[in-house]
This record gives C-alpha cells, sequence and structure tokens, in this order.
C-alpha cells in the first residue's frame, strides 16, 4: 500500500469511490452522484502542507482517500480540521481507511493542527466504531438533521485532539 498526495488525474477514482458511497445512504448525505467537474474546486482547496488530500494505492488502484477540510471557515478555528475518509467497495474490510485515519492523527500536529473532527450518520456503526478504536469521543449529537429516502437520520460528531497522547 502506498499513501501519497492526490494529484488531479486522482479526481476520477475519487469522486466513484465517493458516488459509489452514495447508495447506501451511510457515508454522504447526497443522494445523487456528482460529476467529476463539480469536485474540482473542492480539489483546489486542498493543500499539502495544510489541508491534504491523500490517496492510499493498492496494486496502483486508488483504494482509498481522506481529506482534511478547515473547520467552520473562520480564523480562530484553524487547529482543527474535519476529515472525511472514503474507501472504495473492491478494498473494504482490508484495513484501508484504519491506515488512513492512522495517518491522519499522526500527521495532524505537523499540519499545524491540534484537534480533528468527523461527522458521520449516528447508523454508521462502521465509522463510529473506527473513530472510536482511534481515541475519538462523541462531542455532538444532531438528531433527525438528515433526511435520505423519507427517513431522518441523526449525524453524530466525533473529536480528538491530537496535540496529546491518547492511546489507541
Amino acid at each position: 500500500m502506498n499513501l501519497r498526495h492526490a494529484i488531479e488525474a486522482d479526481l476520477p477514482a475519487i469522486v466513484d469511490i465517493y458516488n459509489a458511497s452514495i447508495p447506501s445512504r451511510i457515508a454522504t448525505a447526497d443522494t445523487e452522484p456528482v460529476p467529476v467537474e463539480s469536485r474540482l474546486a473542492w480539489y483546489k482547496q486542498h493543500t499539502p502542507s495544510s489541508r491534504p488530500l491523500w490517496v492510499m494505492e493498492l496494486n496502483r488502484d486508488v483504494a482509498g482517500w481522506l481529506s482534511f477540510r478547515s473547520f467552520y471557515g473562520r480564523p480562530a478555528y484553524h487547529t482543527t480540521a474535519e476529515i472525511s475518509i472514503y474507501v472504495s467497495p473492491s478494498y473494504q474490510r482490508r484495513g484501508i481507511g484504519q491506515q488512513l485515519l492512522e495517518q491522519a492523527i499522526c500527521q495532524s500536529p505537523s499540519l499545524g493542527l491540534k484537534t480533528i473532527v468527523g461527522f458521520i450518520f449516528a447508523h454508521n456503526e462502521a465509522s463510529l466504531q473506527l473513530f472510536t478504536k482511534y481515541g475519538f469521543q462523541r462531542w455532538g449529537y444532531l438528531p433527525g438533521v438528515a433526511e435520505l429516502d423519507g427517513v431522518e437520520r441523526d449525524l453524530a460528531i466525533l473529536g480528538r485532539r491530537v496535540d496529546i497522547a491518547i492511546r489507541n
């Protein structure tokens, strides 16, 4: 496995992985596939030195990705970032999400971050378990804030300080 910074040529694979998560209604609030062109501005917001977008390669395929996004967009929050992890259905249950999350935790201080947060649907048990395993705690809970196919869904906000040692 090879973890590296995403390049623009990876964007179709990144979008394919994201779009593959939409039908399950577990990982994203999007309800229809997004076109690659619509994610170009999002891609360009990522910078390797502060808000990277990483891809995990396996067998020369983009098997998964992780993005850092500035939290809330105001200067006082500059040491906090939201992370998102998506893994290709072809590569799930191989530890890729775990490796991406481990790297995010380890690399966050070098990115100037003290805190990372994840916004996870409360019915996404696998992601909740993964984040909890790595020392994230539930910092917030927003009941019924999303509606997917006529079903109201809750959103859990998980957070972790990365500037202090927490044993996994």
